[in-house]
């Protein structure tokens, strides 16, 4: 029989895209902004992307709310000296990161190329609101890229029969999700996709595919819920990538921490780079296939 292993797909788990990126710093000003339901967000205003700025683009952050009540921080991307109104691009990923990382180099770039473009962070993560943290769900972020569109066609400078997305990584998935229910969206892209629905409820490489294995998963994870009720606490989750490798690890290992884990894509706010999933997110997916 195989024995489950939890480390094995909490990596799987982070599997994300690795992109060139420039460096990018840091900084800690903050401009707090206020929806209607009273959730306050701290949104840095200072560039703090992995990528350099473009002096072909202008920017700036904002905030729109998906059908739950949760506001969604992102950022705009419009290109200069462009009249009329424009095709639009809501774009979201990789699985655990953040959209100072690739989505906004996706959107940067694709608002150079002259779409207005619109990189947001997934409910429960980065700048985005939403409580508990570092939780994700094939249901909640589906919405979010249908929010994102919300929030694009009330823009007067956006044409509202060309709007497309680009879901990356695991966001690839939500992304198709979206597109199958959602006919305001004329174009979709998955780029490297990866179906988190299937990772989670198979494990890595469908290494543990059998319902044995998947029912020990959700009695280890409803044990901890269990354990956090009855305590008034939340069990912190297992990063999914150590601080070091020693260079034996798996190839994509070795990129994925190039990537999250080096100055090229490091960022403070993102899962991948510094934290970890809820050790109970996966319950959701795994008796959810995304476009079941």
């Amino acid at each position: 029989m195989k024995t489950t292993n939890l480390t094995s797909v909490a990596i799987a788990v982070l599997l994300g895209t690795v992109m060139l990126a420039g460096a990018g710093c840091t900084n800690s000003k903050t401009n707090q902004e206020t929806s209607d339901n009273m959730e306050t967000l701290n949104l840095t205003q200072e560039w703090d992307k992995k990528f350099p700025q473009s002096d072909k683009v202008n920017h700036r952050k904002v905030t729109f709310k998906n059908r739950y009540g949760i506001t969604l921080a992102a950022d705009l991307y419009e290109p200069k000296n462009v009249e009329g109104k424009l095709a639009a691009i809501a774009v979201s990923g990789p699985f655990g990161a953040v959209k100072e990382q690739t989505s906004g180099l996706y959107a940067q770039t694709m608002a150079e190329r002259g779409f207005l473009t619109l990189a947001f962070d997934p409910s429960y993560t980065g700048e985005s609101g939403g409580e508990p943290r570092n939780v994700a769900s094939p249901d909640i972020n589906t919405e979010d890229f249908s929010a994102a569109v919300d929030f694009l066609t009330a823009l007067s400078d956006v044409d509202a029969e060309r709007i497309g997305i680009i879901g990356i990584c695991g966001f690839g998935g939500m992304g198709l999700n979206a597109a199958a229910m959602d006919t305001r969206i004329k174009a979709t892209v998955a780029s490297t996709m990866y179906d988190m629905s299937r990772v989670n409820a198979n494990g890595y490489f469908d290494a543990e595919d059998s319902a044995d294995d998947r029912n020990k998963k959700r009695e280890m994870m409803n044990v901890i819920r269990t354990r956090d009720a009855q305590s008034g606490t939340i069990t912190p989750g297992v990063p999914g990538l150590p601080d070091s490798i020693t260079g034996e690890e798996p190839q994509f290992v070795k990129d994925y921490f190039d990537y999250y884990k080096t100055n090229r894509g490091f960022h403070v706010r993102s899962i991948n780079s510094n934290g970890a999933w809820s050790p109970t997110m996966t319950l959701s997916f795994i008796n959810m296939p995304l476009l079941a």
